[in-house]
């Protein structure tokens, strides 16, 4: 299956404005994808229609995104642009022009049902906003590492700022305290004197 170049313009159109922070032009988005700006002015006239963008004019006028269009899925959007999602001619109805020998009893007819659907529940699960939350690179992808939060360790405690002097910007320097000096150990009082002689 192969999507229509209108759904295509509607889906670079809708991620380009959801990454902008101001109005912008068609002429920037088309410039800015290298597209018709021919082509892609029909195509903001139907996201506008279906209520994905919202336009205003005049004077400093211009295109963005409409806030609701961040919740729709990728699905809805295509659904939207495609105006035929028939696989084959049997899915669409029968005319003159549209004949199938095989129709009622084909198998194929069921298997196509199949990928269709299960290819329309792939892109239903993913919003625009979500494709917006991809589209930002990571820094450095191809070398980040995963951090387990156990690994992590308290940063060490921070060393107290000394106390700077009132005149001065340099901190002051500590005071030198002066040693103490040793006291020796009493003698005990034996009741003589130094040179062995007893006291009266």
């Amino acid at each position: 299956m192969r999507l229509t170049l209108k759904t295509d313009y509607a889906l670079r159109t809708l991620l380009f404005l959801g990454q902008q922070q101001a109005l912008v032009s068609i002429a920037q988005i088309a410039q800015a994808h290298g597209i018709s700006e021919h082509h892609l002015i029909k195509v903001v006239h139907a996201l506008g229609r279906q209520g994905f963008i919202d336009t205003l004019r005049g004077k400093g006028g211009g295109i963005r995104l409409a806030p609701a269009a961040l919740q729709a899925t990728v699905g809805q959007i295509v659904r939207a642009m495609e105006d035929d999602l028939n696989l084959v001619a049997c899915f669409g109805p029968q005319s003159d022009d549209n004949r199938c020998l095989l129709t009622g009893g084909c198998r194929l007819q069921t298997v196509l049902h199949s990928a269709l659907q299960a290819f329309m529940d792939e892109l239903d699960g993913h919003t625009l906003a979500d494709l917006l939350g991809a589209a930002a690179p990571a820094a450095d992808a191809g070398h980040a590492q995963t951090i387990s939060i156990s690994k992590l360790q308290p940063a060490a405690p921070v060393a107290t700022a000394r106390a700077r002097q009132p005149g001065g910007s340099k901190p002051a320097k500590p005071t030198a305290t002066p040693a103490r000096p040793k006291r020796r150990p009493k003698k005990p009082n034996t009741g003589q004197e130094p040179d062995g002689e007893h006291t009266p």
